[in-house]
């Protein structure tokens, strides 16, 4: 890589903004290990940002405001497959990557650590961002991508137009954390304590396509999805590096794994808790439980701020209420 790309790398994880001057390469996935070349969101491009190839698709005109739209586990780019093409009818330039970790997205070396502490995958973003000259953007999620939007709005708020975060702030706080909750509530983290374990690892590593269908049901009890639905997504499974994302995502939450000492600068200032001031829209669905109207983290975003609850609605929001997932990142702009 160009040297200048090297040290904007530094200044990102150094939390400055990154403006990068060098030319960048964009171009089909056509390596006979990358994974599908199309998806019926359009062809599969690759663009080399930060630690990763980056997979992805972009919907719109390149002269529309940018969305980037960022998935969660066990999902992929296809919970936008309406949300995306909504949205590029309506103008805007529509970027929708698969995460470290997830489809055809490689790292560019391999002794590069396979690591899925939040920091890292924000870092991913505004990496991404980089990458393909988008200065400021809408940027949109759920699940790791909600988390994700929070903390780029959190951490660089040059970069954010507004943000659309499903289930609200949840930035981790790895000392909340150890504290125990209800037995219900346990409960309903059970895979987390099974990712802790080496039978976890061996578990999600051999089961992953039924692991990952289990979760979505769990997740989303009213949404009836079909196999072909699921399918569709399950291939994004397949990356090599996934198992490995995943756990380790996991337990770092959990203080069982540690995270990379480059991103330890980043992590001190999410562990203050840094409010959000960008337009913002929360969404709350029957997945956050009581928190499904938004009030236990109200005073996280100081900016112009809506709430929205989606009753009958689970965990995949964008796949579940295109409709009113595209609206609310169509109307997040505007709140400002």
């Amino acid at each position: 890589m160009p040297a200048d790309t090297n040290l904007g790398r530094r200044r990102l994880l150094a939390a400055t903004t990154l403006t990068l001057a060098a030319p960048f390469v964009v171009r089909a996935a056509d390596s006979p290990n990358a994974g599908p070349a199309s998806s019926p969101l359009g062809p599969i491009r690759r663009v080399d940002a930060g630690v990763l190839s980056v997979a992805y698709v972009e919907l719109g005109p390149s002269t529309g405001a940018p969305v980037i739209l960022l998935h969660g586990w066990p999902y992929d780019i296809h919970s936008y497959v309406e949300v995306a093409p909504a949205l590029a009818a309506a103008g805007h330039r529509v970027i929708v990557p698969y995460l470290r970790g997830y489809g055809p997205t490689r790292f560019l070396s391999a002794d590069t650590v396979r690591n899925g502490q939040q920091a890292a995958l924000a870092v991913d973003a505004v990496a991404l961002m980089d990458a393909l000259r988008v200065d400021k953007a809408i940027l949109a999620g759920f699940d790791w991508g909600a988390r994700t939007v929070d903390i780029v709005a959190a951490l660089w708020p040059e970069r954010c137009a507004g943000i659309v975060s499903v289930s609200g702030y949840i930035v981790v706080d790895r000392i909340v954390n150890q504290q125990p909750l209800p037995p219900a509530a346990e409960l309903g983290w059970w895979y987390q304590y099974y990712f802790a374990t080496e039978r976890g690892r061996r578990g999600y590593a051999a089961n992953r396509h039924d692991f990952n269908k289990l979760i979505w049901r769990i997740a989303s009890p009213k949404w009836a999805f079909d196999d072909a639905t699921y399918e569709r997504s399950a291939s994004a499974f397949d990356n090599p590096d996934h198992v490995d994302i995943v756990i380790h995502n996991y337990r770092w939450r959990l203080t069982l794994a540690e995270g990379e000492s480059r991103y330890d600068t980043l992590e001190q200032r999410l562990a203050a808790g840094p409010v959000i001031g960008v337009p913002a829209i929360t969404i709350g669905s029957d997945f956050d439980g009581a928190a499904v109207d938004g009030a236990p983290y109200r005073k996280r975003f100081a900016g112009p701020y809506a709430h929205r609850m989606l009753p009958g609605i689970g965990h995949n929001v964008p796949q579940e209420a295109p409709q009113a997932f595209a609206q609310a990142v169509a109307d997040v702009a505007r709140l400002g």
